[in-house]
């Protein structure tokens, strides 16, 4: 039995309006109104992209249930050896959160650099995290880099998956399971988010790059993490890149030149904004930066 309230209910569908929105009072109310939905039901938390369905043409969905407000969802628990982060913490919050923790300064950049203040205000990391359509999402590629797992729950129970593997199933996730929880490990790691926007403030990147390693006691790269971001409609790991790091110093100008020679197993993504070489052509840069950051926090 679902426990909440609706705070809309009408039996007239229409493009512009969903039928209701039920606000659960509890996550596993929540999870039994989003099973009992089905297909035609989803989560509503911060809404910055679900408000803007109209102007991609798509239509809304007829009920959504509302989870911004259930403590489970929100809170970031710190210990020793993991961080768990709730869905529906905002990315303003989370950067606030992980202030002062040098292992994750490439995942509170993202958090804290994304979009513009209004939107971190209101937006998501599950937001971020589960929609598919979304190729220029900032937190992706910085979670990428931290081995990061993520916790689908449902009416039965949940799962635990490699960030990695849910973004391969993301965009046919059964109806009624619902992104809870990212778990992050914690170790020793220097970490770098930077970004290329065509203005300073307010646009989605053209392309991110997000960057993770761990140095011996003589400065040499003994674990490498890099992603990318926006380039392709789904963010990925560069594993030449990585593998051509280990043993290494961490020299920017060095990692650079190696990115140049292994940037042809990127296909870029064309769209009204930067055309696909574009996005291809500036991840060197973007290496650099990342390293130079890096090394720097």
């Amino acid at each position: 039995m679902m426990s909440g309230s609706p705070i809309q209910d009408s039996a007239v569908v229409t493009h512009d309006a969903p039928a209701s929105i039920y606000v659960a009072r509890s996550l596993a109310g929540a999870l039994d109104a989003l099973g009992e939905y089905g297909t035609a039901g989803a989560p509503f938390a911060g809404g910055t992209w679900i408000m803007r369905s109209p102007i991609r043409h798509q239509p809304l969905k007829t009920h959504y249930v509302a989870i911004g407000r259930l403590p489970e969802l929100t809170a970031v628990r710190i210990s020793s050896d993991a961080i768990e982060i709730g869905a529906t913490i905002t990315h303003a919050a989370l950067a606030a959160a992980l202030a002062g923790l040098p292992e994750f300064a490439g995942l509170a950049a993202a958090a804290g650099h994304s979009a513009n203040p209004a939107i971190r205000a209101m937006a998501t990391i599950g937001g971020n995290l589960a929609t598919s359509e979304f190729a220029a999402a900032d937190c992706v590629p910085a979670l990428l880099c931290l081995d990061a797992d993520v916790e689908i729950s449902d009416r039965r129970g949940r799962e635990h998956l490699s960030l990695t593997d849910f973004l391969k199933i993301r965009s046919t996730l059964a109806p009624g399971r619902l992104v809870t929880r990212i778990i992050l490990p914690r170790t020793e790691r220097k970490t770098a988010h930077v970004r290329l926007p065509l203005r300073r403030a307010g646009d989605y990147p053209v392309a991110i790059v997000s960057l993770s390693v761990s140095l011996d006691a003589t400065s040499r790269v003994q674990a490498a993490r890099i992603a990318v971001g926006s380039v392709e409609a789904t963010a990925r790991r560069w594993p030449r890149l990585e593998a051509a790091l280990l043993g290494r110093p961490l020299d920017a100008t060095a990692v650079a030149r190696t990115a140049t020679e292994l940037t042809d197993e990127f296909v870029g993504r064309d769209s009204v904004d930067a055309p696909a070489w574009y996005r291809v052509s500036v991840l060197p840069g973007l290496v650099r930066r990342a390293a130079i950051a890096a090394l720097g926090s």
